[in-house]
């Protein structure tokens, strides 16, 4: 826990003061409540948009709390993450249906389009690539998911750069 809050980088949350003041602000509303960890990492991600390494250490420290505690929570729950997301978020289904209707070469073409792997963001911030399981549309695989609210069904690895281009 210390070693993260020793190098904090000058870009994370922690090292900007307007952002630090945020996470100090929901520290002190919510650090008492009955399950103050969740109820903090949630609002840390709702507002700074992600709970960084060193800002995983800090709350662990502020909240008197095992950093494993923290970390924990953090990786368990898909919605969190642990550094900033493009301004889209591109989602590839991997449930059984998407994965048996192609999404594998979904995701193959999604990396050669945007350059970056599951997981990581394009350098100009614009697109996160991520895989997901099942949306809940299986009868439309293989399905992509951009910014939770605009789904693409039986989408083909030759239209997919189509799809993007418009987030891009």
């Amino acid at each position: 826990m210390i070693k993260a809050l020793e190098t904090i980088p000058e870009t994370d949350p922690l090292a900007i003061p307007e952002k630090k003041a945020i996470i100090d602000r929901v520290l002190e509303e919510n650090g008492a409540l009955p399950g103050a960890p969740m109820v903090v990492l949630n609002e840390l991600q709702s507002r700074i948009g992600y709970v960084s390494p060193p800002m995983q250490a800090y709350v662990a420290r502020k909240l008197r709390v095992p950093m494993s505690q923290i970390t924990g929570v953090v990786s368990f729950y898909s919605f969190f993450t642990t550094a900033p997301r493009g301004r889209h978020t591109v989602k590839l289904c991997m449930g059984t249906a998407c994965y048996v209707g192609g999404a594998p070469q979904l995701i193959e073409k999604a990396q050669q389009v945007l350059g970056v792997k599951p997981g990581q963001t394009t350098s100009d911030g614009r697109v996160t690539l991520e895989i997901c399981r099942c949306v809940g549309a299986c009868s439309q695989a293989p399905v992509v998911v951009v910014d939770d609210d605009n789904m693409h069904g039986r989408v083909q690895p030759n239209k997919l750069p189509q799809i993007l281009r418009k987030y891009e």
